[in-house]
């Protein structure tokens, strides 16, 4: 069964939204986990079904539960919070398509480089007044600047998680 989504303004509701990632190091043996608290967003869902909006984290706000390590990762060797404080997603098509699958066509920008991404995320609630999405992608830091990889402690991929909900904005 597919959900409708009103059509309209929504915005992100950072309180009951989450956007972590989880990366393999130390040769495999361990993951790191962590998440963004600073987010906002907003959408819009146009007549025609389709969706655009953004969506943008602090980069500051990074969190592992290890300070020495959340200091490193905000260094210019990973996000250097100093000079690109803010990630950005920029959705540039969203279209629900067969159940609750929504296809993304999307932007990400990370220490001011933009790449292309596309992933499908899935619709797990809607009414007339807030809709929830969850996605699970992956990236590629490398692609980002962020090649700090000594010993080649670092390979793969970085798996991003998230769970966004919106509220109707009012008119």
């Amino acid at each position: 069964m597919t959900v409708a989504v009103e059509t309209g303004l929504w915005q992100l509701d950072p309180t009951a939204s989450t956007v972590a990632f989880r990366h393999k190091t130390m040769w495999g043996l361990v993951t790191v986990k962590g998440t963004f608290s600073g987010v906002a967003g907003q959408g819009e869902v146009r007549p025609d079904g389709s969706a655009v909006g953004t969506l943008t984290l602090e980069a500051a706000s990074l969190d592992t539960k290890n300070a020495k390590r959340d200091v490193h990762l905000k260094s210019a060797d990973f996000f250097d919070v100093d000079n690109h404080p803010q990630i950005s997603l920029t959705v540039r098509s969203a279209e629900l398509r067969e159940g609750n699958k929504v296809h993304v066509v999307a932007q990400l920008t990370a220490r001011g480089i933009s790449r292309p991404l596309t992933f499908t995320a899935n619709l797990v609630g809607a009414d007339a007044d807030a809709l929830t999405l969850e996605a699970e992608f992956t990236v590629d830091r490398e692609e980002f600047g962020m090649g700090w990889n000594q010993m080649s402690m670092i390979r793969g991929l970085t798996t991003i998680a998230t769970t966004l909900r919106f509220s109707r904005s009012a008119a």
